[in-house]
């Protein structure tokens, strides 16, 4: 498997190249200047399926541009227990700083060719925090009903959307075996991820660096699942299991301000 990064494709409107490898490394390394927040994430199970590249490109922002592997574009869920979230500076707080999180996400880049995520949605169980993330990251968060469970060795993690009936469920047992994903591959790909793109009130793109030890991810034994959550986002639902079900170990995360 290799990245695609020649051609120009007139007809599907995408970019005529993604990033070059060393790109892709540089951003894994910790950015200048100080984080803002710090937190750690756990249960995270990625699960992705292939997507036609003019069906994202449609979607995003004039300067961003779909990332291509192996010519085709990618759209995931990733649901997750986001843990002790708190400012640099202060401490946790019980009430305030454990929560769940599940995106909808795509792979994209920008005119420079900085490798990043572009996020349709992203649910959480914690008002605050939406709140937050919505004013001062500009990401478009919304409030849901979401619970996890956890049963000998498995999680069992449900979310609802406020003002839906929809409830999307997963089951999935934490990962046992995990190593980091091997360079170039298509796991490396998806997961390797370490900046975000969104757009402001005046609809420029910004961009924000999350810093954290490289995933160390296996095969997700992943026995419920499912796609509503990219239907919610004014997708089709896409038929067949997800091409990649990964699961990864909880790693500690340092958040940048956006520029």
């Amino acid at each position: 498997m290799k990245f695609e990064q020649t051609e120009i494709n007139l007809k599907s409107g995408v970019h005529d190249k993604t990033p070059s490898f060393l790109q892709r490394l540089s951003v894994r390394e910790a950015p200048l200047g100080s984080p803002v927040m710090r937190q750690r994430w756990s249960d995270l199970l990625f699960l992705h399926w292939q997507i036609e590249p003019k069906f994202i490109q449609s979607q995003l922002p004039a300067g961003l541009h779909v990332d291509l592997f192996e010519g085709k574009a990618w759209i995931g869920i990733v649901p997750f227990a986001m843990e002790r979230v708190h400012p640099v500076g202060l401490p946790p707080l019980p009430w305030l700083s454990w929560f769940l999180e599940l995106n909808v996400r795509t792979y994209v880049h920008d005119e420079s060719g900085r490798p990043g995520v572009w996020f349709f949605s992203l649910d959480c169980n914690q008002p605050i925090a939406v709140e937050v993330a919505r004013r001062f990251f500009h990401l478009p968060y919304n409030h849901a009903r979401m619970r996890a469970d956890y049963q000998t060795g498995e999680v069992i993690y449900s979310s609802q959307r406020r003002g839906t009936d929809q409830v999307s469920r997963f089951r999935y047992r934490c990962p046992l075996h995990a190593e980091p994903a091997r360079d170039r591959s298509l796991e490396w790909f998806l997961v390797e991820r370490y900046l975000l793109f969104t757009t402001d009130g005046m609809g420029r793109i910004r961009s924000g660096r999350v810093h954290h030890k490289p995933y160390r991810i296996q095969q997700a034994d992943c026995s419920e699942w499912t796609a509503e959550p990219i239907r919610e986002n004014g997708f089709a639902v896409l038929s067949g299991p997800p091409v990649s079900m990964l699961v990864a170990e909880p790693v500690e995360v340092s958040i940048y301000p956006l520029s």
